[in-house]
Order: structure tokens, then C-alpha cells, then sequence
């Protein structure tokens, strides 16, 4: 009786149910080709190819969704069990080897791309030159297990309760700032409602909602809706409507540092300045941890606390605030 033949696995197949598995777990073809790093006409290649060698249909697609057929649901669910298997398998061998490999992906609001990625990516980068980071920025408020994203950092109280948060350095700073040019022409504001009289830059924050000035001093609380000609969603174009004596704009005074010291921006209600929540790195504990993402955490947390340490050595007329 002759054998019965039997069915190989080759590279291409794992890529291509590695590539349905993403655009079920999504429900999107746009979005799981990011994930994947692939063009979308690709990653549909690719399932549709699939599909013609398992002789059955995986996906159904419209216009505007992608759902599982019922075959689909089940190999999706095995697929998930098997691929966590390699997963678990391939962490054991990089534990071996000392060194992780990999890509990791972030979604990074502006302040943190600026004041812990763009400073401190850089020394991680050089110790594990096998694992690569994609960085996306933006002050939008997204859930990162469903866009498929590694982790995310965000301000402390913005974290979503069910993720687990990892405290990036020290609680910050808010500051309202304005050109020496402004100042000159305008009375110097000595309570926060005197903002209200002012030209003040406006922010809308990730959420849509044009945000609210906060000042503390002791017990007492304010929170202005201040008014303004122009009004920005992200910090760098505030800083520099700001440096060309356009108004007054909030922010955190590690964003302004330089300009502060060298005098191209003054604090305004320097009393009054309140100090909020830390950045936190997030990421979903449910899930096996990706390769590089707790020795990028490392990383982070020990460079910022080098940075602090030199920032509390500098003599008191070099510092900020």
C-alpha cells in the first residue's frame, strides 16, 4: 500500500499564516500590514495565495470590513496557540544567547519622543544592535494592543488601568512661557486669570479638546480656558510661535530648558507652576513580552536617572526654573 503523502510546512507558509493570523487579530488589511512592515497589495497577495493552497476561504472581505469565516475563526485559534509556542521557544534560545533580536514597535506622544526617546534611544540602539525599533508619534490616545504596537509611553493618569506601567523618572513640570519681545508689551501677569487679557497659544490635545492651563500654588488651584489667535496640537510649533513673541504657551519646562538658560523664553507665574505625573512606558501583561522590550525599559530608566543626577550637580545658576 503506497504511503500516504504527507504535507511540509516551507518558510513561505508560516510567513503567509503569520500574515492571516495579524489581519484576523486587526480585522484590517491597512493595519496589519504595518505591523508587519509589508505593502497592503502584498499582505492580500499573500492571504488570497493561502487560501487557493488550503482550497478553502479564510477571510471574508467588503469594502469597509474583514471578519473570519468559520474555518477562519479555527485556524486563527490554533495558529495563535502554535505561533505563542515559537514564541516561548525562540525567548528561550535568545535567553541562551544574552542578547535579544527582534523589532519592536511604539506609540510615542510628542513629548516623550522628544525628552526620553530622542535622548536615550540612542545608548540602547548601540548595546543591542540586533533589535530594531519603529516609533510612531502621536499625542492621539490609541489602543495599542489593537493597532499592534510593542508598548507605548504616555503621562501618568493617561494609562489605561488594565496595561502594565513602568514610572519613566521624575514627576514634571508645567510651565507657561513667553518671549522677552511679548513681555516688553504686554503687563507681566501676576495670577493666572490675568491670562485671560493675554494672547495665549491654545493646545488640543490627543483627545480633540482644546486643553485647560493648570496652575497651583499651595492650596489654591486654577484651571484656565485661555484665549488666543492660534491654536496648535503639538509642542514644537507652540515653542516657536512662542520664540517669535506671538503669545504665551504652556508646556513641560524640560521642552524650553535651553531657551530658558539662554533667555529666549521667560517663565510667566513662575509660583505658580504645578508639577504632574511622570511618563510611564505601557505595555499589555496578558501577552508574552517581546524580545528588547524590557531591556529597552532598563535602559530608560537608567540613563534618565544618570541625567537627573548630573542635572542636580550642575550649579544652582545653571539650572532651569
Amino acid at each position: 500500500m503506497p504511503a500516504r503523502p504527507t504535507s511540509r510546512l516551507t518558510r513561505s507558509d508560516l510567513a503567509d499564516l503569520n500574515a492571516f493570523r495579524v489581519v484576523e487579530r486587526l480585522r484590517s488589511f491597512t493595519k496589519a500590514a504595518v505591523e508587519l512592515g509589508i505593502t497592503t497589495s502584498a499582505l492580500s497577495h499573500a492571504v488570497r495565495n493561502l487560501e487557493a493552497r488550503l482550497g478553502v476561504r479564510l477571510l471574508n472581505r467588503t469594502s469597509r470590513t474583514v471578519a473570519p469565516t468559520e474555518a477562519g475563526s479555527s485556524l486563527a485559534l490554533r495558529l495563535d496557540i502554535g505561533f505563542r509556542e515559537i514564541g516561548d521557544a525562540l525567548d528561550e534560545i535568545n535567553r541562551m544567547r544574552d542578547r535579544p533580536l527582534g523589532r519592536l514597535r511604539l506609540n510615542v506622544l510628542c513629548d516623550g519622543a522628544r525628552l526620553v526617546m530622542a535622548r536615550h534611544l540612542p545608548k540602547f540602539l548601540s548595546q543591542y544592535p540586533e533589535v530594531e525599533i519603529e516609533i510612531c508619534v502621536d499625542d492621539k490616545m490609541v489602543d495599542i494592543v489593537s493597532e499592534g504596537f510593542d508598548a507605548g509611553i504616555r503621562f501618568g493618569g493617561t494609562v489605561p488601568e488594565d496595561l502594565v506601567a513602568v514610572r519613566l523618572g521624575s514627576d514634571l513640570k508645567w510651565v507657561a512661557v513667553a518671549s522677552p519681545r511679548y513681555l516688553y508689551r504686554r503687563p507681566q501677569p501676576v495670577m493666572p486669570d490675568d491670562l485671560r487679557s493675554h494672547a495665549c497659544i491654545q493646545i488640543r490635545t490627543g483627545q480633540g479638546t482644546i486643553y485647560s492651563w493648570e496652575f497651583e500654588k499651595g492650596e489654591q488651584h486654577y484651571a484656565i480656558d485661555v484665549k488666543g489667535q492660534v491654536c496648535v496640537n503639538e509642542t514644537t510649533m507652540g515653542v516657536e510661535l512662542a520664540l517669535a513673541g506671538v503669545g504665551i504657551f504652556y508646556c513641560l519646562e524640560d521642552r524650553v530648558s535651553e531657551n530658558l538658560r539662554n533667555g529666549s523664553l521667560r517663565i510667566v507665574l513662575p509660583d505658580w507652576a504645578p508639577i504632574e505625573p511622570a511618563m510611564y512606558l505601557y505595555y499589555p501583561g496578558h501577552r508574552r513580552i517581546p524580545q528588547g522590550l524590557r531591556e529597552l525599559i532598563d535602559v530608560l530608566r537608567e540613563e534618565i536617572a544618570l541625567e537627573k543626577r548630573a542635572a542636580e550637580d550642575l550649579p544652582s545658576g545653571k539650572r532651569t526654573g
